[in-house]
């Protein structure tokens, strides 16, 4: 009887143990079963002034162990920041989560990176990798081990070899220039604000039909009328949705099939992720970090634009 008491005590101390560890962002490797690590539970430091220049953050997500000689961790830079020179024994897998970053491979040009881009970093290959210089950037690494050791840390990136990087042309969208007409879906899109913000219902059903005709899905479609809640409010975007609702269903009754398009293919970020998100957009587009004497006396309200704004409705 004793015996059993015992053996149940040690069992339900050791889960117990397993469950808090756990809840530390500690993975306890002995434990069976499935282990879950929450959001927010893991440390997060600020990088060396050693092997970093500017601000850098980082959030260790999991060490390297016995059993798995990779670790993970999710590294900010804030705008201008980037890693000295280094190199991996066993190499690194960045994947870039949000806002604008760089790189570059010893004796090769700077490469512009964007959320979505995994860049692999060879064993040996020397390199740096940073922020933009008005746009902050988050990634993941994931970083192999050999024998406890993950990185040498090299010399500093000189502000010359960063600034280089600014010959080179951003890997993105062709910009729009004077000789690039909007198209006709483009057109409709300040009609559609237009009438929204007046709530002009009846112009707004011709200009929703007019969008759909020239070609507007019905995702791009609900996204333009959500997006504009932000500058006229919660109201005037929910009776806009409902009446691109009643335009689809009529022009289903009259035989036309609007193209439903693409639905958001990334998940919604969310806690110190959403603001790091939401800082980034806002640095990018002001060109430079927001700061003053109206978010000294009321902080709050930047918070709100950089989650909310920024982070929820930019991103």
């Amino acid at each position: 009887m004793k015996k059993s008491f015992l053996g149940a005590a040690v069992c339900s101390a050791v889960s117990l143990a397993a469950c808090a560890a756990t809840q530390h962002g500690i993975v306890n490797e002995t434990a069976v079963g499935q282990q879950i690590i929450r959001a927010g539970t893991q440390a997060s430091t600020v990088g060396s002034s050693d092997n970093f220049t500017g601000r850098v953050h980082v959030e260790r997500l999991f060490p390297a162990t016995e059993t798995s000689s990779v670790s993970g961790a999710y590294v900010t830079f804030e705008p201008g920041a980037r890693s000295a020179w280094h190199t991996h024994p066993v190499g690194q897998r960045l994947v870039v989560t949000s806002g604008l970053g760089r790189t570059q491979e010893w004796g090769k040009s700077v490469q512009e990176i964007r959320p979505g881009d995994v860049v692999w970093c060879p064993p040996g290959v020397k390199h740096w990798h940073g922020a933009a210089p008005t746009t902050a950037m988050t990634h993941l690494a994931l970083t192999g081990a050999v024998e406890g050791m993950s990185v040498t840390w090299l010399e500093k990136v000189t502000d010359d070899q960063y600034d280089a990087a600014g010959a080179v042309a951003p890997q993105g969208p062709k910009a729009m220039t004077v000789e690039q007409p909007l198209s006709a879906r483009q057109q409709v899109i300040p009609l559609i604000a237009s009438f929204m913000a007046a709530s002009d219902m009846p112009k707004l059903n011709a200009a929703l039909s007019q969008g759909l005709d020239a070609g507007l899905t019905i995702s791009e479609t609900k996204e333009v009328l959500v997006q504009l809640y932000a500058y006229v409010g919660f109201p005037r975007s929910l009776n806009a949705l409902g009446e691109l609702m009643r335009v689809v269903e009529a022009r289903k009754q009259r035989g036309v099939h609007d193209a439903p398009g693409r639905e958001p293919s990334r998940a919604i970020p969310i806690g110190d992720e959403l603001g790091a998100i939401g800082r980034a957009n806002q640095t990018r587009i002001s060109g430079a970090p927001v700061q003053g004497p109206l978010f000294d006396f009321a902080p709050v309200i930047n918070q709100y634009l950089q989650t909310h704004l920024f982070g929820d409705i930019f991103e």
